[in-house]
Parts: structure tokens; sequence; C-alpha cells
């Protein structure tokens, strides 16, 4: 009996009480509704198909009489079969439940002594079994907390972020480092326990709400354990986890640190010490001037201002925050959300109605990236006035102009000696600026961009299958130091760097033919 409530718990101090009662048992509530319930084995056909009793009547027939009398225990002979009841003493009050057997008659020898005995066992079962289902409610409350913690941060909701995480552990670090933590199988929860030793409690552990095997930490940037950075030390003492980390960015940038965790952590999968840093370049969102920002704010403001018609309906608070996490992970943001497939189409092509875009091109989705990046940058003080270059009208303004021009040479100066080509370089391994990279790396990228990113058409359009194409990115993913295949993906990024190097030799070849013509 004790050994079977160490090892099995209510339900198997159950199973064996119906085996040795040949009949049914189970615990029932003060009103006759059935808690847990076992049969026999032997049983199972006497107390189950035709010709079998009605247990349920029976407890509930026997539950009222035990209630009329107000007795403690009690026993209900009803034809065939006797109903024994006993009080299961659990500290629920006038609510504890019953332990009820209902066996055939006549009463074996010695079970009404048994079932007494099995009382205690089953209360002390009741009352531990009660107390974990507690504890998994407070842990789920605190994962959920947790996670909305980094929703608020991810949508740049500092001041509730802080009030909410003020009831959690420990209090929000700034400035920080996001460190991305890919777990295999179901380990999550024993890395979790990992970093939490490794850093000292210091960082904000979240479970990703959109990849099951990740783990999200945010952790105070000038605060180094004593055995190392915690990356290092997670990677050591877990074989088979992988982490990336991003650069050290302000509290209220924890969304471009995410952004850069998952970068490093696509390149730490191909190292052998399994963990990365993040590779920094400027943001695009930096370069783009006083023009990028009048131009983003012009392009948003129809999502900025919308009113819903009904109350029920979205607001434009709650749609940016939509197109952010779609822009983000793609499909997975109706995990990151908590909102039906349907819901976030639909909310997708109203955003789009609203800007006149078409979401399912890559342009327009690299167009709407850029300027919700571009927003989320506090704005320079420079910025409050007219550029003097003028206001742009559109993207391709922004993308000629020479600091954008800048920032696309650098992104792009990795391919230069990937797949093989035979780019110019500089001394320094760097492409020239202005030169274009050539080879597989440049070739695969721009049929993957003009494919609006799908592996598929771009198999098609390369000659190759759908593996290769994969491998090549995959290759291409260390290269760039960005993650390419999973989202965040750094795909809007390439396409800008794109399409402004494209618009800068444009614009010099027309400066060139220009040139010519003045001299003939």
């Amino acid at each position: 009996m004790h050994r079977l409530a160490r090892s099995g718990g209510t339900p198997e101090l159950l199973r064996w009480l119906s085996g040795r009662a040949d009949g049914w048992a189970g615990l029932v509530g003060v009103d006759g509704t059935v808690l847990h319930a076992a049969t026999g084995p032997a049983a199972g056909t006497r107390t189950a198909g035709p010709g079998a009793p009605d247990v349920a009547a029976l407890v509930a027939e026997g539950v009222a009489a035990r209630a009329e009398r107000r007795a403690r225990a009690y026993s209900l002979d009803t034809g065939a079969h006797t109903t024994l009841l006993f009080p299961l003493p659990v500290d629920e009050g006038p609510a504890d439940p019953l332990l009820a057997v209902v066996t055939p008659r006549p009463v074996a020898a010695g079970l009404a002594t048994l079932l007494a005995d099995v009382v205690l066992p089953l209360a002390l079962c009741r009352r531990s079994e009660t107390v974990e289902r507690k504890r998994r409610r407070v842990d789920l409350a605190e994962s959920r907390g947790r996670e909305a913690v980094l929703h608020l941060l991810m949508t740049g909701q500092l001041s509730i972020a802080h009030q909410v995480a003020g009831a959690l552990l420990p209090r929000l670090p700034d400035p920080v480092r996001v460190c991305v933590v890919e777990c295999s199988g179901d380990r999550r929860e024993e890395v979790a326990r990992v970093c939490r030793d490794a850093d000292g409690g210091r960082s904000w552990i979240v479970r990703c709400p959109v990849y099951a095997r990740h783990l999200i930490l945010v952790t105070p940037a000038d605060a180094e354990p004593d055995d190392g950075p915690t990356d290092e030390a997670v990677a050591a003492l877990v074989g088979d986890c992988v982490v990336g980390v991003s650069e050290r960015v302000d509290l209220a940038d924890t969304a471009t640190g995410y952004r850069q965790a998952f970068h490093a952590l696509a390149v730490a999968r191909e190292l052998p010490s399994r963990h990365a840093r993040f590779g920094a370049r400027p943001e695009p969102a930096l370069v783009v001037g006083p023009a990028g920002r009048q131009w983003a704010d012009a392009l948003l403001t129809p999502l900025l201002t919308h009113v819903p018609r009904r109350a029920q309906d979205p607001g434009s608070q709650e749609l940016a925050a939509t197109a952010t996490s779609w822009l983000a992970f793609s499909t997975h943001a109706r995990d990151h959300l908590k909102i039906h497939r349907n819901t976030l189409a639909a909310r997708l092509a109203l955003i789009g109605e609203l800007l006149g875009l078409d979401l399912q091109r890559l342009s327009d989705q690299a167009a709407l990236d850029l300027a919700l990046r571009v927003r989320a940058v506090p704005a320079p003080a420079c910025a409050a006035g007219p550029d003097p270059a003028g206001a742009a009208h559109d993207l391709d303004e922004i993308l000629r102009r020479p600091a954008v021009r800048e920032w696309a040479d650098r992104s792009l100066a990795p391919l230069a000696g990937a797949g093989g080509g035979a780019a110019d370089t500089t001394a320094s391994g760097a492409a020239p600026s202005g030169a274009a990279p050539s080879g597989a790396a440049d070739t695969t990228l721009r049929a993957w961009l003009a494919c609006e990113a799908r592996l598929g058409p771009t198999a098609t359009a390369l000659g190759i299958s759908v593996p290769g194409v994969r491998k090549r990115l995959t290759r291409l993913e260390t290269v760039l130091k960005r993650s390419l295949l999973r989202p965040p993906s750094a795909r809007y990024d390439l396409w800008l760097a794109f399409r402004a190097r494209d618009l800068g030799a444009a614009g010099a070849s027309g400066v060139n033919a220009a040139a010519r013509g003045l001299t003939s």
C-alpha cells in the first residue's frame, strides 16, 4: 500500500483497491461528482457492459444518504451491491472528498478495515498532488508573466514592462545583452537551471513562445560571472546546446538585441565552440538620416492614425505590433501574439490595405520593416527639422543617399570572397566601395531574393535542387554572420543592400554617360 502511494499515487492506490474489492473504487466530491475512478481487472466485465450496475447512480445515492444522516462513514446496500463511503481528511473543510467503493454482496471479509487503513495514504497522496498542481500553476503563471514582460520589451513599452516585472525577480537590468540558447530535445527546463547557476541568477530567463527549443536570456551587460561569460559557460556545461549573444544594447532596444542574438545563433551552429557573439554592423535605420525618418513617418501615418470601426477590432498600436511580429517571425507570429492564424491573416490584409503595400512581396516587406525600425530609433535632434537635401518621396530616394550606399557596401563586403567568386578585394579582404560581389554567393542571394526568399522557386531559377539551395544559404549564414533560413532573417537587409548598390551603380553609369557626352 505504501509502496504504491510513493510510486503511483492516487491512481495506483485506487486501482489496487478496486482489485481487492472486486468492484469499483474512486474519489468523489460531497455532491457525488467522481474525481478519480478505477475498476479492477477481474471486475471490469461486471462494472461495464450489459447488465452492469450504474456505479454513478449508486455512488450518488450513497452520498445523498450519508449527507441526510450526517454520518462520516457510511454503507449502503442496494440489491446485489454495497456502496462504502469513507471521508478523506485533506484539509479542504466541508468539501473534503470521499473514498467510495462499490463491491458485490456479500462484502469480502476485512474489506471495511482495509478501506479505513488506506484512507490516510490516499489523503497524503491527494495533498501531495494538490500541492504539485498548484506549483505547476505558479510556474506557468511565472513563465507567462516573463513572456509578457519580454513581449512588452520587444514592443518598446518599457514602463509597463518594469511594472509587470516588479513582482518577479531579478529586476530588469539596463543596459543588457540578449542571449538565445538552442537546446536539444526536451531539455529546455534543464538548460534553464544551468543558465541560472551559470550567471548567479542575474539574468531574465524566458522560454521562447515561438521556438520550442529556445531560451531567451536578458543579461546585465556589465556583469560577467567569475567563470567567464554566460554563453561560454552554458556551452561548456551543456554539450549539445548552441548560444548566440547580442552586443551591448539599451533595455529599450531589446528587440534589436534579440535579432542580433538570433543571427549570432546561426553562426554558432557551425562553430566547434557552439557559441558566438554578434558581428556588429550599423543598422540601416541609423543611416537613413532625417529624410529617412520623414519617409518612414509618411509611410506609416495611415497605420498609426487608424481608428477601428468597432471596439473589438485591433487599433493602431495592436496592428503595428502585429506587423513587427510578423516581419520578425513570419507565420510563427501567431504563436508570439497568441492569436489564430485567420486573425493574423485578417490583420495583415488590413495593414496592407492601409499602407497600400502588397505584403506578399519581399520588396514591400523590406520597406515596411525599415520604416518600423526607423520609427523605433529615438529621433536625433537634427531630425526635428527638414532635411537640407529635401524630403524623400519613396524608398529608392533613401537608398540612393551616400550613407546608405556605404552601409550597403559594408553589409555585402563579406560576399566578395564567398562562393569561389572572382570579386576584387582590398588588402584587408573587403570589397572596395562600388565593387559588386560575384560568383555563386551573389548569384544565389539575388535569385533567392528575386524569388521572394522561397526555396522551391530559387532552386528552379538556379537549376539545382532545393537541398542544394539550402546548403548554399547555410554556408552564407556563416559568411554573413546572419540568419537567412529561419526568422528573424536578414533577407530584408540584404534586399535593401542589393537595391541600394544597384541604384548607385545605375546612377554612376548615368553620370559617366553624361560626362562622355559633354566631352565628345
